[in-house]
């Protein structure tokens, strides 16, 4: 694979939160889930800490580790990374530092995938329109509150007050069976990842998008997936995380494109094959 990234910060004051990285065989790409401030998670790393050692570590287990199928790489690495954490982080804090995950291995003719969360793998085919595959950990719990929080005016009270109680709903529910999953400090959560193959012979490529870089097509619609598998195949991921800052700018209300955030960290990559 030739592989080209990006990853933009939504704010330069904070430590982004997404985290990509790439051999010619496998890739990773990692969307933390952000928290309030005030919510406190037990853990005296944060996020950003936490994704990286994770997605280093799953790169590791992709390369080195062949004969392992991707779900069960992805639960060695989440074991590994709590092993790193200590006895100072509190492993079983409902807001423990958490992730959502993209990750693909080349094995011969074949690319393997695996997706868990609200991050997207897109497969980029030869023959018909690009697949996307992901946003498999919806939370219909609390998707009243989601919409109460886009429609109010970002950076009041109002707002801050409604997502802190989604995102105490969200952590209570996620990784326990009555909620999302998420790779966070339980290997057991990887077993519900979406995994595939396809042939890498039907590929012209393949993309990796946090959703702050999906939001291109899925929520300020700048283009179709066609039109983003083609901007990413010709002139980059950068280019497309600049369309998506570039609208995100233009609409700091959150009025013409109603969200939780007016900007949001980015990574994306694309893989030609």
């Amino acid at each position: 694979m030739r592989v080209e990234l990006a990853v933009d910060a939504r704010r330069p004051d904070r430590a982004n939160e997404d985290f990509a990285v790439a051999t010619p065989e496998a890739f990773v790409l990692l969307d933390g889930s952000s928290a309030p401030d005030a919510l406190p998670s037990g853990c005296t790393h944060g996020i950003a800490w936490y994704v990286r050692r994770l997605g280093v570590h799953l790169l590791a287990r992709l390369t080195d580790r062949v004969d392992r199928p991707v779900a069960h790489c992805l639960a060695d690495a989440i074991a590994e990374t709590a092993a790193l954490h200590g006895g100072a982080c509190d492993l079983a804090n409902p807001a423990t530092p958490a992730a959502m995950v993209v990750a693909a291995r080349l094995r011969e003719d074949t690319l393997e995938y695996l997706v868990l969360g609200d991050s997207l793998l897109v497969l980029h085919l030869k023959d018909g329109p690009p697949r996307v595959i992901g946003d498999n950990q919806r939370f219909p719990g609390g998707e009243a509150l989601r919409r109460q929080i886009w429609s109010t005016v970002p950076g009041t009270a109002e707002r801050a007050a409604l997502y802190m109680r989604y995102a105490v709903a969200v952590r209570s529910a996620r990784n326990s069976g009555r909620g999302p999953w998420i790779a966070a400090a339980a290997p057991h959560a990887a077993e519900h990842a979406e995994t595939g193959t396809v042939a890498r012979a039907d590929l012209h490529g393949v993309a990796a998008l946090s959703d702050g870089a999906a939001r291109y097509t899925d929520r300020l619609e700048l283009g179709s997936w066609a039109d983003a598998m083609r901007l990413l195949a010709e002139a980059g991921p950068a280019e497309l995380i600049a369309q998506v800052r570039a609208a995100e700018r233009s609409d700091a209300a959150c009025l013409r494109w109603p969200r939780g955030k007016a900007h949001d960290d980015a990574a994306a990559l694309y893989a030609r094959l």
